[in-house]
């Protein structure tokens, strides 16, 4: 078997194949990338040694490559320009005409198998892409298959398997222990709360604004139901200013590109603290020397993690639940696409959180997949050699 993988990023879809036991010697099987990104190259070949680079799609010659033998073609033309974030300029977007790239290899290289995947778009560009590809797209949620919800059209041949079961993944399924990550604080004194639309859990998010509140405290602006979260990637980035809750899905990773742009998580902590009388002005601010002032009943917190020394007064060691937040981590991003732990460990941290948010999801590819014949082939023998198979 031979794929072809066009815009291949940093080869989610050879991460699939292997998933389903299907990989390539780069002899008898050979997997052919076309990416012009460096980093994304470097993290294919540190994934995939055998896989031979190709460069600008618009280069290639689709007469030579007909000659290969390609089984199949895969591939995501670049989608800024038919996203809701992208402005939707659709085709008079140069990105977005790359997508005749992909189809000038499909008419001449005529594989067994394609695959194309896009974002979700105005009907109308949807028409112009169904036209082309032949077949309709098939919409399908990521969030079946992991804690993110990412819808995304896929135009292919492959006989597609509808019978999806919800593994049930939120955000606290993907969330790591051990992480530098530093929490910041949430003020929930204007939080509302709102029942997810898939009944699932409640997505909790804040609006963060610089320098609100005392000590860097983030105001919560409004609780997202977790159905729309993915929505809230689409409308002016606005998914990059919320903050999800652990029990609910993430939203839609974009392209991050540092800015703070980053997902942002809320997790329960608890500190130890005590109940005291503060003076405090109407900006909550502590006023001990305005004696005109009232006592104002409130918790302070110890910020160290311990509790207070215990003594016989109740008041003076309680115990606060609280909510912090913080920025997911590559790898948290990583589970999310369903990638393995560190599989994009090889370039900085701003190119990784920006090539997660170009990818796919690896169980929705696989899952894609297993409608290739070499796929039942390999599955139900043991026998034969993976991938390579006539």
């Amino acid at each position: 078997m031979d794929a072809l993988s066009l815009f291949d990023g940093c080869s989610i879809g050879q991460e699939a194949l292997r998933r389903l036991g299907i990989t390539f010697d780069g002899k008898e099987s050979t997997y052919y990338a076309s990416e012009i990104c460096p980093h994304a190259i470097k993290v294919t070949q540190a994934n995939f040694p055998n896989t031979r680079q190709l460069g600008d799609v618009t280069d290639l010659d689709e007469f030579e490559i007909s000659c290969w033998g390609i089984d199949l073609l895969i591939g995501g033309s670049p989608c800024q320009g038919f996203s809701f974030a992208g402005g939707q300029l659709a085709f008079d977007d140069e990105r977005s005409k790359l997508f005749f790239e992909y189809i000038r290899i499909k008419n001449q290289v005529k594989p067994k198998y394609f695959l194309l995947e896009n974002v979700k778009m105005k009907k109308e560009y949807q028409d112009v892409i169904t036209e082309y590809m032949g077949v309709e797209p098939i919409e399908i949620n990521s969030s079946l298959f992991s804690a993110q919800n990412r819808r995304r059209l896929y135009w292919t041949n492959i006989p597609i398997d509808m019978n999806m079961v919800d593994k049930g993944l939120v955000l606290k399924d993907i969330l790591q222990t051990d992480h530098n990550e530093p929490p910041v604080p949430i003020n929930e004194r204007n939080a509302r709360h709102h029942r997810s639309v898939n009944q699932k859990s409640l997505c909790t998010t804040a609006t963060m604004y610089k320098g609100a509140g005392n000590n860097g405290m983030t105001l919560v602006d409004r609780l997202i139901p977790v159905g729309e979260a993915e929505e809230y990637a689409h409308y002016n980035y606005r998914a990059t200013k919320q903050v999800y809750h652990m029990d609910g899905k993430a939203p839609t990773l974009l392209t991050m590109q540092g800015g703070n742009r980053e997902p942002k998580v809320a997790t329960y902590s608890a500190k130890g603290g005590r109940i005291v009388n503060r003076r405090l002005d109407e900006n909550g601010i502590r006023k001990d020397n305005q004696l005109e002032l009232p006592y104002t009943t409130q918790v302070e917190v110890r910020e160290d993690n311990k509790s207070n020394c215990l003594t016989t007064v109740q008041k003076d060691t309680v115990i606060v639940e609280g909510m912090t937040w913080r920025k997911l981590t590559p790898i948290e991003c990583e589970r999310l696409q369903t990638m393995p732990d560190d599989y994009t460990n090889h370039v900085s941290k701003t190119q990784r959180y920006k090539m997660i948010g170009n990818s796919w999801t690896v169980d929705v590819i696989a899952h894609i997949f297993k409608g290739m014949e070499w796929y039942e082939i390999n599955n139900n023998n043991e026998d034969l050699v993976k991938c390579g198979i006539e």
